[in-house]
């Protein structure tokens, strides 16, 4: 992440590679810090740290600060911070809580399918009105998979499918105008390529660039040029493959391969059950981001803002996900034989 900021900045560590390496050093400090940290602990902070999570989102429309003409941050002093990227940390440890105490064949009741539910549609809809349509998106992916791995059935899973296809209609008259030109740019993205297709456009022909080995560290025409938007933090895998093309792109998807399969490796080896789910729910959080990421930068899915861990610049992203290992670790060292 460092070298590729340090790249897209045309030499230079400043602004965005020093901020972010620095970032992520003292993050990995605290990281071990919490790692130290008993699982009781968190267990109790579960759910205070949920209502905390709740009510800054809902203080967003009234004291948060617009940018690129959304209320998603709020602001203390110097300081900004965006509300939804705590909640998908918080969202993790109080659904992990929740299944803590009910017993494995209550799992699969109907009442208690609701509750966790509704843990997922408030923050959910309180993002929706920022509008972030890509948080309240990694909302309902992580919720729902932290409920198949508590053991919820399958076929709640597609009563609900059934229910959001038919809500189709309504869910679309209820966009923004901008969230539908996405979808329809995703569908027909030659239909506007110098304006709402633009990103992904370029994203494209930099991915298509790299070619199998890439043009080279700091080669990169479309990145170099700045024809690629958020080259430094959305749409940085573009740089990525532009620079070290199939072959780079392959090797970074290995290293996030085995940073969830070592984390799902975890989750499978604690015997508490609020151990195991959070740290399943860190590696979701984490596959999460990076499948919305790359699917979006390759025109799969239609362009949300959803950074790519660790590589993309921001300070809030990177500290829940950071905060997520943590707890997985604390998890993990306190949780095997719990």
């Amino acid at each position: 992440g460092a070298v590729t900021l340090y790249s897209v900045s045309g030499g230079s560590f400043i602004p965005w590679g020093e901020r972010h390496t620095l970032r992520f050093l003292v993050l990995l400090v605290v990281v071990v810090i919490m790692a130290t940290i008993p699982l009781e602990k968190w267990i109790a902070l579960a759910y205070p740290a949920y209502a905390v999570a709740l009510l800054m989102l809902a203080l967003v429309p009234f004291i948060g600060v617009d940018a690129l003409g959304a209320k998603r941050w709020i602001g203390v002093g110097a300081i900004s911070f965006q509300p939804s990227e705590l909640m998908k940390l918080a969202l993790v440890a109080a659904l992990a809580r929740y299944y803590l105490r009910l017993p494995p064949g209550e799992v699969r009741k109907a009442a208690n399918v609701l509750v966790p539910l509704g843990m997922i549609a408030v923050p959910v809809l309180l993002t929706l009105q920022q509008p972030d349509l890509g948080s309240a998106a990694l909302f309902v992916a992580l919720g729902l998979s932290l409920m198949f791995l508590a053991g919820v059935p399958v076929r709640y899973f597609a009563l609900g499918a059934i229910a959001v296809t038919a809500a189709l209609p309504a869910i679309w008259s209820g966009m923004h105008d901008y969230q539908r030109r996405r979808i329809d740019v995703f569908l027909n993205p030659g239909m506007d390529p110098l304006g709402a297709g633009y990103h992904i456009t370029q994203s494209k022909i930099a991915l298509g660039a790299g070619g199998v080995a890439g043009k080279g560290f700091m080669l990169g025409t479309q990145s170099q040029l700045d024809f690629v938007p958020e080259k430094h933090t959305d749409f940085i895998a573009s740089v990525v493959g532009e620079e070290w093309g199939f072959i780079g792109m392959v090797l970074l998807l290995a290293i996030y391969a085995l940073l969830i399969l070592l984390m799902m490796v975890m989750a499978q080896r604690c015997e508490n059950r609020f151990a195991r789910l959070v740290i399943a729910g860190s590696a979701m959080t984490f596959f999460i981001y990076v499948f919305i990421n790359l699917a979006m930068v390759t025109g799969l899915v239609p362009v949300v803002g959803i950074p790519l861990p660790l590589l993309s610049y921001g300070g809030t992203s990177m500290t829940t996900l950071m905060l997520g290992l943590g707890i997985a670790m604390s998890a993990y060292v306190h949780g095997r034989n719990s």
